[in-house]
């Protein structure tokens, strides 16, 4: 008998892509198969996000092309899955005619039983949000390639007053630690060269055991030297000495640290409700550099959050010229609905002015970056070999420990490989060398 086919589109964080691979895990083992090509599909999944207002209104426009679709193919089923199912279920049933199936992020387990009250004509949804719910004993299908991610525990509990994660992912719960070793053990025996441990906030990863997120990280670190290590994301109120001296102590986990701060005012910073100051944060800058001297640093900033004054926007951009970010990933604000901030505060700062400070906050980032790799000129890093170059067949392109992006002549080498290569220019987002 012939597998029916899951076509599967995701948008939004590292988890979102994650949460798919545990889908895709789920229906494979009840007689589907994954497909690249959406004509082919019989169900049709979109993993949303609902973490900007821009992510939803893309995912709305998608859902109008996926009508003609179930025109031409009757039988054919959509599944809503993820954060945009959780905060708006009421709205998209109402809405969005062409859903078939709305799941929160908790519920995937649900999805075949759903799929069958759908294939009667009904509409199936289940946002139920759970206390427990890991999925640590599914294995999820792992893409092709010599990266993967590694979700090691699930929820928010950080109230940020802008963010909706808390009430579309729920209270925060860790996996068992040795499930997570066995998955990287797993990976690596797959040809897997690099995972990155996920979650909301992954410095607060505890287990029922006792185990702390330092402890994991070196435990998985140690499955085997070839094995890269990352992680995302930290909140700077929780990142401890002790987990910077693990990253300086193992070659093999990335000298690379993912450190939102959003905001360089204090005023902003407690509107945010983000619970540390400026000076905290600053703090824990200088640890890492002490400790990790090439240690790569990136961050979170948005611009324009309710009340933002031009001192608050100028302090911002003094903190961002301290620090020396290598990169960064910036946004204006963009209020959601029912958080806290929402409720509390209204949003005030001008459109115009929003996008004008978020260009200089993007310009500025673009000399930081420029001026890190203009450092590595004549230095040498091991990469790993991840994928051909975009612009060249003949280039090879990979990442060094500290996660930038490195491209070279590729020689004999091959995805998979480490590869010692000499910078010997540069672009503001990418490392140009050869191999040594």
């Amino acid at each position: 008998m012939e597998k029916r086919k899951l076509y599967m589109e995701t948008y939004g964080c590292q988890m979102n892509f994650s949460d798919s691979q545990i889908v895709g895990s789920i229906m494979t083992d009840h007689d589907f198969e994954i497909t690249d090509n959406v004509a082919d599909a019989d169900l049709i999944f979109i993993n949303t996000c609902s973490i900007r207002d821009h992510a939803e209104q893309r995912i709305r426009a998608r859902l109008k092309e996926f009508k003609k679709y179930k025109k031409n193919r009757p039988d054919l089923k959509v599944g809503l899955l993820g954060c945009m199912a959780e905060r708006l279920k009421e709205q998209l049933l109402e809405q969005e005619q062409s859903v078939d199936i709305i799941v929160g992020p908790d519920a995937y387990r649900d999805l075949p039983r759903l799929l069958n009250i759908a294939e009667t004509g009904q509409k199936a949804i289940n946002v139920l949000l759970s206390l427990d719910e890991t999925y640590a004993d599914i294995n999820p299908i792992h893409t092709k390639g010599i990266s993967s991610f590694i979700s090691i525990m699930r929820g928010c509990e950080n109230f940020c007053s802008y963010c909706v994660v808390p009430y579309t992912r729920g209270r925060e719960r860790s996996r068992d630690p040795e499930t997570i070793i066995d998955e990287a053990r797993r990976l690596f025996a797959d040809g897997i060269r690099e995972v990155t441990l996920l979650g909301q906030n992954v410095n607060s990863y505890k287990s029922d055991s006792g185990t702390g997120f330092a402890k994991l990280l070196k435990d998985v670190a140690m499955v085997d030297p070839l094995l890269r290590v990352r992680f995302a994301t930290s909140h700077p109120k929780d990142l401890s000495d002790e987990l910077i001296e693990t990253i300086a102590k193992y070659p093999n986990i990335c000298n690379s640290i993912h450190l939102p701060v959003q905001s360089g005012s204090n005023n902003m910073l407690k509107k945010m409700n983000r619970k540390y100051t400026r000076e905290w944060y600053l703090g824990r800058i200088e640890a890492i550099k002490r400790l990790i001297p090439d240690c790569a640093l990136s961050t979170d900033i948005i611009a324009g959050f309710s009340g933002e004054t031009e001192e608050d926007h100028l302090e911002t951009v003094s903190l961002m010229k301290h620090v020396g970010y290598d990169y960064a990933f910036m946004f204006k604000y963009s209020e959601r609905p029912n958080t806290v901030a929402a409720k509390k505060y209204t949003d005030d700062v001008p459109e115009e002015i929003k996008g004008r400070r978020l260009q200089e906050i993007i310009d500025l980032q673009q000399e930081l970056s420029h001026k890190s790799n203009l450092k590595d000129i004549g230095k040498e890093f091991e990469v790993l070999v991840e994928n051909v170059s975009k612009k060249s067949q003949k280039e090879l392109s990979g990442r060094n420990i500290g996660n930038k992006v490195v491209v070279f002549p590729s020689a004999d080498k091959k995805p998979g490989d480490y590869v010692k290569v000499r910078v010997t220019s540069c672009t503001p987002a990418t490392l140009i060398g050869e191999i040594v």
